[in-house]
């Protein structure tokens, strides 16, 4: 296995954790300050990480198009744990999950339409089963 398929699988196990366990946490407070909580614990990993490594050298070093697209990259990413956030409230973790999960799709169509990334039928035929799958688990049966 590549080492990018051995990341985006651990990437997938703690994206599942973190479901189960914000469903946890989102019980007895608002969407708002449990996503207040859970980046405030995220920044300070990362500051620890960072600052373990020695890469704060590379902050000044960093181009102003990299700086404007991760700006850009974290508004949707709080846009997502909001909305995220707000579904895990009233819906059942295990048909929330899936559905956010349509991000993968949507993510192999963005890089096809604005990245000019290629895809082979195969791959058409497997976002269109992720597509369905993950609609599926949302009804109730």
């Amino acid at each position: 296995m590549a080492s990018w398929q051995i990341w985006a699988l651990a990437a997938a196990a703690f994206a599942a954790i973190t479901s189960v366990l914000a469903k946890i946490g989102v019980e007895n407070v608002s969407a708002d300050v449990a996503m207040l909580i859970r980046t405030l614990v995220i920044l300070a990993a990362l500051l620890a990480l960072v600052g373990l490594t020695r890469q704060f050298q590379a902050l000044p070093t960093t181009s102003a198009r990299s700086y404007l697209f991760l700006a850009l990259s974290g508004l949707a990413t709080g846009a997502s744990w909001w909305c995220y956030f707000r579904a895990l409230q009233v819906g059942d973790v295990a048909r929330v999950a899936p559905l956010d999960k349509l991000s993968v799709v949507l993510a192999a169509l963005f890089g096809v339409g604005f990245l000019g990334e290629k895809l082979a039928a195969v791959n058409w035929v497997g976002i269109a089963l992720i597509a369905a799958g993950a609609w599926m688990v949302t009804l109730k049966g």
